[in-house]
């Protein structure tokens, strides 16, 4: 794709969204056609050559600034938007691996979330889960859910707490299914929050086999709180091959890699 110089019109305008991106973190379409007097093709179109150069990842009616790294959580709303396609898809290939009579774990996360939602026309599973959400999605089917305790964070739906934890503890899970902030060979499976990662410890130590679910952009990176170890994963299920240092580590563990269509 050619980008124009850097002296000119298009050039000088994206550089400024740059900038906006850094100081808000978000932008929209819809205030980049007021601030900038562009069309919306246009306010596309910018964002689609920013992305290949500078830290933005486009998003449903915007983009975002990824310039620092994993240490920015989203809304669940936001990441509602993120990789959406690839999302399904990874959550198809995990529904594959549940059959009648499992009794599976949910953790947050919009992967789950959409894993949930294929989930609902099945019948004979129980569904262990920290989300309110995912639990509301699942209500009304044929599916046993069993909801944990805690005080709901606004940013996932997800209970946290030891109150959550308490009852954790006395159940028995058989595929944990986890949603995770990021992923290396060095620090393991990560999420951005203490409190999910404390519950996700407490899900994972409950459960027999532990599968982490993520996209591609969740590589190779470290969010700030550990959740586990990559020797104690069963299965990772995601939409991109793995390379370097962490599919090493993946194989060193005898960790299965499950990649969608």
């Amino acid at each position: 794709m050619i980008i124009e110089g850097n002296g000119s019109k298009g050039q000088r305008r994206r550089e400024a969204i740059l900038q906006l991106l850094k100081q808000q973190g978000r932008i929209t379409i819809v205030e980049m056609v007021e601030r900038f007097g562009c069309s919306e093709a246009t306010a596309r179109r910018d964002l689609e050559q920013m992305e290949g150069v500078y830290p933005v990842i486009r998003t449903i009616g915007g983009a975002m600034y990824d310039g620092m790294g994993t240490m920015r959580e989203l809304h669940f709303a936001e990441k509602e938007g993120l990789s959406i396609l690839e999302k399904e898809k990874i959550a198809q290939t995990a529904a594959k691996h549940i059959v009648e009579g499992d009794v599976i774990g949910l953790s947050g996360g919009t992967t789950n979330f959409l894993l949930a939602k294929l989930l609902k026309a099945r019948k004979g599973i129980t569904v262990v889960t920290n989300a309110v959400n995912i639990a509301m999605e699942l209500a009304g089917s044929q599916i046993q859910v069993v909801v944990t305790g805690g005080i709901m964070r606004h940013n996932s739906f997800e209970l946290c707490g030891p109150l959550g934890e308490g009852m954790i503890a006395q159940l028995h899970i058989g595929k944990m299914f986890i949603g995770i902030d990021g992923i290396s060979a060095a620090g393991g499976i990560s999420s951005y929050s203490e409190q999910e990662a404390q519950s996700a410890k407490a899900l994972i130590k409950r459960s027999q086999e532990t599968y982490a679910v993520f996209d591609h952009t969740k590589t190779n990176r470290t969010s700030l709180f550990s959740v586990a170890a990559i020797s104690e994963l069963k299965a990772v299920i995601t939409d991109s091959p793995l390379t370097g240092e962490l599919a090493e580590e993946l194989k060193r563990h005898h960790v299965s890699v499950h990649l969608t269509d």
